[in-house]
């Protein structure tokens, strides 16, 4: 995908927007034509893998933690890190570390172009999200130390058919991550009842959760203009899939996309409002506080106090 790949040592641009968090692209020696993909243990891929400042991605990252101790910080969720953890951080995602000690493990990094033999892994991953922190019994993670090892080793051998061995290996780690369980927590995006399964197209239920993963301001029958169906057809399979009607997604999802912004931004209130589709500052401060139990100046404050500033004249990859 374009732009989303750079060779190593390649400055960060400067966020579009002052105040929103940087923008890193996967680093490749190699040049243009270098697979998408790098895999190994955090000291080998540098610094920013264990960086304590809000940034977000071009590509996914799997993280698999061996030791150490800790905070991932993913959008509004803080997950306690411990040993024997595996974990997802999806492109776009604002997430960074805090206080963490010895902190060690492998990552496998990628866009989105490397999923193209497996496309329903797409489908699994933003199932996952980097919401759900697996912990992982003795043998899962021992399993999951070989696949990592594994594709380690064929970055760094790249011995002939290597990516496509690199592909089947991540193919493998998917499927059996979206196996584990992972209880989604209060404040999340919508999530899906039960597994899909890989390669299979997205179901109307599904397509929709993806539209409301993006922070658009869309009613429920401009979504289902834009899925192709009737705005009953919509309640009913979404209510049946998630247990909830596309309306209050939808203002979940908007409430959520506005904590985002509040927590890892310095926009003001009022452009916050304008970015989750509120022309009126203060119907949109209403609906927060209706949505969330406070004011947007409260939990900027609340969060504020405990995430570091974001440095905009920042542009180090």
């Amino acid at each position: 995908m374009r732009n989303t790949t750079v060779a190593p040592g390649t400055p960060c641009p400067a966020p579009p927007r002052p105040g929103e968090p940087p923008l890193h692209r996967l680093e490749l020696a190699g040049g243009p034509g270098a697979v998408p993909f790098a895999a190994g243990p955090f000291d080998e891929l540098g610094p920013l893998s264990r960086s304590d400042r809000p940034h977000r991605h071009t590509f996914y990252e799997i993280v698999h933690i061996a030791a150490g101790s800790g905070t991932h910080v993913g959008d509004l969720a803080g997950h306690p890190v411990r040993p024997r953890q595996l974990a997802v951080v999806l492109p776009g995602q604002v997430h960074y570390w805090r206080d963490q000690r010895g902190l060690d493990g492998t990552l496998a990094l990628f866009t989105e172009d490397f999923l193209v033999d497996h496309p329903g892994d797409r489908a699994l991953l933003r199932r996952i999200g980097d919401t759900c922190w697996f912990d992982l019994s003795e043998a899962e993670h021992e399993r999951t130390a070989r696949l990592m090892a594994d594709l380690t080793a064929e970055c760094r051998q790249r011995a002939p058919g290597h990516e496509s061995v690199l592909r089947a290996l991540l193919h493998v780690l998917v499927v059996r991550m979206a196996r584990l369980p992972a209880p989604g927590g209060p404040g999340e995006p919508a999530r899906l009842r039960g597994p899909a399964a890989p390669g299979t197209p997205p179901t109307v239920a599904e397509a929709f959760v993806r539209l409301t993963a993006r922070p658009v301001a869309w009613s429920v029958r401009e979504c289902a203009e834009r899925l192709g169906v009737t705005p009953g057809h919509l309640t009913r399979t979404v209510r049946a899939a998630t247990g909830r009607s596309p309306g209050r997604l939808l203002n979940e999802a908007r409430a959520y996309h506005a904590q985002r912004l509040l927590a890892h931004t310095e926009l003001p209130v009022r452009q916050v409002a304008a970015r989750v589709g509120f022309a009126d500052p203060a119907y949109f401060c209403r609906f927060f506080r209706r949505e969330t139990g406070t004011s947007p100046g409260e939990f900027r404050k609340h969060h504020s106090s405990r995430l570091p500033s974001i440095d905009t004249s920042e542009v180090s990859a």
